[in-house]
């Protein structure tokens, strides 16, 4: 099984809001193009606010520009959810959503097992190596789930600038809106 993937953001994309500083694991890459979701957004409402039958308050991500009325999910439960796709060996998208209230609702999962998403983020064929070509993007073959998944998101996109080192290291101390320096 090959390790996801993620891209970082790197400065260049400044004037998009969806892409800023973001953080993409990449979840499906086919010949007509690639799916993956912003892992490092946190949306100011919980799943319990847009799920009437969930009434433990998950977070709810930022996961792209697409479809942002649709509810996405990654998740570490493996075979505890019928249906998923397993991405590596313990990381899976998608699956039954009733089981998923379910286990959420009877308490044996925990915000570190699984993220929910609204929205994707999706490229055309060609267009995401056209972006990486452009220095809009860096790929980086695979980033531990402990990283992205357990931690908290805030910081996320500057400890990868910072491990990037070099000419990406002054953008890790870089506030968010440089104007306002």
């Amino acid at each position: 099984m090959k390790p996801a993937n993620f891209l970082i953001a790197t400065p260049t994309i400044i004037g998009d809001y969806n892409f800023h500083r973001a953080a993409v694991l990449i979840v499906d890459c086919k010949a007509s193009g690639e799916l993956g979701f912003i892992v490092n957004k946190k949306m100011p409402y919980t799943l319990d606010e847009l799920v009437e039958e969930v009434h433990n308050p998950f977070p709810v991500y930022f996961g792209g520009p697409v479809e942002q009325d649709n509810l996405f999910f990654i998740h570490r439960l493996g075979n505890q959810i019928p249906e998923s796709i397993r991405l590596q060996e313990d990381l899976f998208w998608s699956g039954d959503f009733q089981t998923v209230i379910g286990l959420i609702e009877s308490k044996k999962i925990t915000p570190d097992q699984i993220r929910f998403f609204l929205g994707y983020s999706g490229w055309s064929e060609g267009q995401l190596e056209a972006e990486i070509n452009a220095d809009s993007w860096i790929r980086l073959e695979s980033i531990a789930l402990n990283e992205w998944m357990e931690n908290s998101c805030e910081d996320f996109w500057k400890n990868q600038m910072r491990k990037l080192g070099g000419r990406y290291l002054l953008w890790s101390n870089a506030p968010e809106n440089p104007l306002s320096n």
